[in-house]
């Protein structure tokens, strides 16, 4: 992998309506050492890409044309993981794994807590059972983890904050689950170089033309153990590329 290492992270909702609307080009034209989708919403056989000179990694849900994730990535792994070792938490291909020699490579496409804060509750589960995994992990090797964690950490991090603050992705218990993680050693990349940077997001409503009036807000992550801070060089929230209600977001290491 060089000593530069460029990292991708794009919830694609949906891979295949989004090879639609040209992913395959920007996958080709960023040529990422790792290249982490969310959201694929499909299952095994639904769809064959095209990816000279990477290994692909997938986790399919069980429930069909929902979640799931996967990874790309030039460099094959020690190993890979699906879901984290927990029954209730491992049916709707959340979460991979990449063992590499430096570090464990781990996408996520965290649960929605939804419309009434209908699964709030299994939310708080799921943050408790994955920081746990995370922790566990970094026992053996640093950790960079990326991927939709449905969560707006801070003010700046969305358009409207204030009628925000009961809804999903900016409840009181989602952000505070998200400073736990950080206060647990893990740094949010785009925040350690940008601290004071308003305005730039990574998801946007198909509604309300959000996205032409930048009504968005900050949940696709990249964050890194501590002990890797030094290796960090910039991280980027690609906010041009279409083809998602998400954009891309990106991380470049020296490591």
């Amino acid at each position: 992998m060089g000593n530069g290492m460029r990292l991708v992270s794009w919830n694609v909702n949906g891979i295949r309506a989004c090879v639609g609307k040209g992913f395959m080009d920007f996958f080709h034209g960023i040529d990422a050492d790792i290249f982490c989708i969310q959201e694929s919403k499909m299952q095994e056989g639904q769809l064959t890409l095209d990816m000279p000179g990477y290994h692909q990694y997938w986790n399919y849900a069980e429930k069909k044309g929902y979640s799931g994730t996967a990874i790309f990535t030039k460099q094959k792994p020690i190993s890979v993981r699906n879901g984290i070792g927990i029954e209730e938490h491992d049916h709707e291909g959340r979460v991979i794994t990449l063992e590499f020699e430096k570090f464990f490579m781990v996408t996520v496409y965290t649960p929605n807590s939804q419309n009434e804060l209908a699964r709030l509750d299994y939310r708080m589960t799921w943050e408790d059972a994955f920081l746990a995994y995370l922790k566990k992990l970094e026992e053996e090797k640093p950790v960079i983890v990326c991927g939709d964690m449905n969560v707006a950490h801070k003010e700046i991090d969305l358009k409207n904050p204030k009628t925000n603050r009961k809804n999903a992705g900016f409840t009181d218990e989602e952000r505070e689950k998200f400073s736990n993680l950080l206060k647990n050693g893990f740094i949010d990349t785009f925040r350690y170089f940008y601290p004071e940077q308003e305005e730039i997001y990574s998801w946007w409503s198909y509604r309300f033309k959000a996205r032409e009036k930048n009504a968005g807000w900050r949940i696709d992550y990249f964050l890194v153990s501590e002990c890797l801070k030094d290796a960090l060089k910039d991280a980027k929230i690609l906010t041009e590329i279409m083809g998602s209600d998400h954009c891309p977001v990106e991380l470049e290491m020296e490591l």
